[in-house]
């Protein structure tokens, strides 16, 4: 651990960061930093680009040089020579952006395969590059290095790696641009923003600062990661004892089992819905399928959408995939010779630790071979393995105030940016006043540590998620929304609205060209200084005049309109504060709302829900109105 922690050097090795390697992209226009160790007092030298820079290793061994502002282009070579010399290879001078933020950020393209199979079999680009910042936490030190990583071209073989978001963003930034373009993404899935956030930024909130300074004690780490594992493990093994499917003769995947007293229901659904009831523990599922000749012996996809919580998948017998938990996407591959002519039997065998197993509607569910496709919806059988009491999660340490910011971002502080784009907020949704505060914190907080002034920050606002409502209704998500507008006012900020793009049964939507295309239509403006229409309209003022609500908005672009239809999803509220849908109509760049049961409207909202769905309000360059609430000052 001390080698990303105190960086140590044997005597007259200079040492560089992980992100000062092979295929870097250095930031462009700027003076830049090169750093590294050697032995204390080392004469060190740089040479780049026909010039020379000079520097001795401190007490500490630590050293750095200023590189003179450089234009675009490459590649070129750079020589570190101390009592050793580094030979650095195919660097390029560019912009260099940093994606962070949750799961949605951290989702690789080989996750959104479905959308943009084409995309990754002919991609090819050697002025994109990508580094991955390993996934990791320290609670003690702002680490000075990562513990691994290395820079990768967009290739059909580097591709499937990617993040998603990160890689539809620097696309379309090259293709307007021409200039190389460097990711480096450092994003964790499930973390809130306060694991981003420095120690000294954390004092601001001195709840999660001060859970910050328990987790300095390995001990106490070390103690609660124990009682997991031991809960765990024991809970899993009584759940393996008690599984009927494994006790037989026959295991419950086996095609020449009986099944006449299984019970039968309609997939996808969950059994808590069925005469099983709301049951956590072991259900197996079968279903015979009849497969025509042509598809016999060759080798299939097997779609099997999403499970909650976890599943192994049989066809035949044959074991041929499983997933731990519930949010990735069920692709299995059938081997040649497994699949035969008529009748075929799938087993899946689905754990539930808590909450409502089964199969997440409105996915697919299929079994593909060339250009055959079975459907696999309708009636399955079932039945219970074995029942159990629900199992509490797990602590997620990595999750922990600080921890991220230390060990992911602070090793990455004296590499010179363009910028950052930021998608994250879903595990802050019940947090959301909090998050008024603590997300504009770590925003100024990077801006600090990096010392750069206040460079674009880009970020997305959560997408549509969960079951449309019928009803306005209040909404944790719509509020983080409306914490992440307000950081708009935070300068050289701008939001990627996602209403759109979403999936009402998919936390992960696979939609991932459209949010980084938009990121880089906000970085055309904020990042590059062009006149572009770089965000959907954005509420300004509201006033009343008689019974209606006249709401002003800015980026209206070419003008306002309506797709699809009238305006959807506003709602009105007396001073009781009861809202009910209004109707709305646009007159020039401003919307009227109204309702023929509110005589006296004092509060607007806009697609103020999980899901917002049938929300319309475009402006005529297509981006969506970003969601809001809105009151009469009084």
């Amino acid at each position: 651990m001390l080698s990303f922690l105190l960086p140590l050097v044997a005597q007259g090795q200079v040492r560089l960061p992980k992100l000062i390697s092979d295929g870097m992209v250095l930031q462009r226009d700027t003076d830049l930093k090169v750093w590294g160790w050697a032995s204390a007092g080392e004469k060190v030298s740089v040479r780049f680009l026909n010039k020379t820079y000079q520097a001795v290793a401190d007490n500490k061994g630590a050293w750095e040089v200023q590189l003179a502002k450089l234009k675009a282009g490459g590649p070129h070579q750079m020589v570190i020579t101390g009592k050793n010399a580094i030979t650095l290879q195919d660097i390029l001078v560019g912009d260099v952006w940093v994606c962070s933020g949750q799961s949605n950020m951290e989702l690789p393209m080989r996750r959104v395969k479905p959308l943009y199979a084409e995309e990754m079999r002919t991609a090819q680009n050697e002025f994109i590059r990508y580094f991955e910042v390993p996934k990791t936490y320290d609670f003690n030190v702002a680490r000075q290095d990562l513990e691994a990583g290395s820079w990768q071209k967009v290739t059909p073989a580097t591709i499937p790696n990617f993040g998603a978001v990160g890689y539809f963003f620097a696309k379309d930034l090259y293709a307007k641009y021409k200039v190389p373009i460097g990711l480096i993404n450092s994003a964790l899935g499930g973390s809130p923003v306060e694991a981003w956030l420095s120690e000294e930024a954390l004092k601001q909130f001195p709840e999660h600062y001060q859970e910050a300074q328990l987790f300095k004690d390995q001990n106490y780490i070390k103690k609660i990661e124990g009682e997991d594992q031991a809960r765990i493990q024991a809970w899993y093994r009584e759940l393996f004892r008690k599984d009927k499917g494994y006790q037989g003769r026959l295991h419950w995947s086996d095609p020449a089992l009986n099944t006449a007293d299984w019970a039968g229901m309609e997939i996808p659904g969950y059994w808590a819905d069925t005469g099983l009831g709301p049951v956590n523990g072991v259900v197996w599922f079968r279903k015979e399928i009849e497969v025509p000749a042509s598809m016999a012996g060759q080798p299939a996809d097997l779609n099997l959408g999403a499970i909650v919580d976890s599943d192994s998948a049989f066809v035949n017998g044959q074991f041929v995939g499983t997933t731990g938990y519930q949010y990735p996407p069920r692709w299995y591959t059938v081997p040649a010779g497994v699949l035969k002519a008529g009748k075929n039997t799938l087993a899946i065998r689905i754990v539930n630790e808590s909450g409502r197993g089964g199969f997440v509607p409105d996915k697919p569910y299929e079994l593909v071979a060339g250009n055959k496709k079975i459907d696999l919806k309708g009636k399955w059988q079932y039945k219970l393995g074995a029942a159990m009491d629900p199992l509490k999660s797990q602590t997620f340490i990595r999750w922990k105030p600080l921890g991220l910011y230390n060990a992911m971002i602070a090793p990455l502080i004296k590499y010179n940016i363009k910028g950052v784009i930021w998608y994250q907020g879903e595990s802050n949704a019940d947090t959301w006043e909090e998050y008024e505060s603590s997300f504009p914190a770590m925003i100024k907080d990077w801006r600090n540590k990096w010392g750069q002034g206040d460079f674009p920050f880009l970020y997305v606002q959560l997408a549509n998620y969960m079951e449309a409502k019928s009803q306005p209704s209040e909404s944790d998500w719509a509020q983080l929304r409306e914490a992440q507008r307000k950081a708009l006012a935070l300068p050289n900020s701008a939001m990627a609205v996602a209403i759109d793009v979403g999936e009402w049964n998919d936390i992960h939507p696979l939609n991932k060209k459209a949010v980084g295309e938009r990121l880089a239509l906000a970085a055309q403006k904020v990042a590059y200084g062009d006149e572009v229409v770089y965000s959907g309209p954005m509420y300004q003022s509201v006033k009343r005049k008689g019974n209606k609500l006249i709401l002003t908005f800015a980026n209206t672009g070419s003008g306002l309109e309506a797709r699809g239809g009238e305006l959807k999803q506003f709602a009105i509220a007396s001073p009781d504060k009861k809202y009910v849908w209004a109707k709305a109509r646009i007159e020039g760049n401003k919307v009227v709302v109204w309702s023929d049961t509110v005589s006296k409207p004092v509060a607007v909202r806009y697609a103020w829900a999980d899901n917002p769905e049938g929300a319309n309000l475009y402006n005529k360059e297509g981006l969506p109105a970003s969601p809001f609430q809105a009151e009469l000052e009084k």
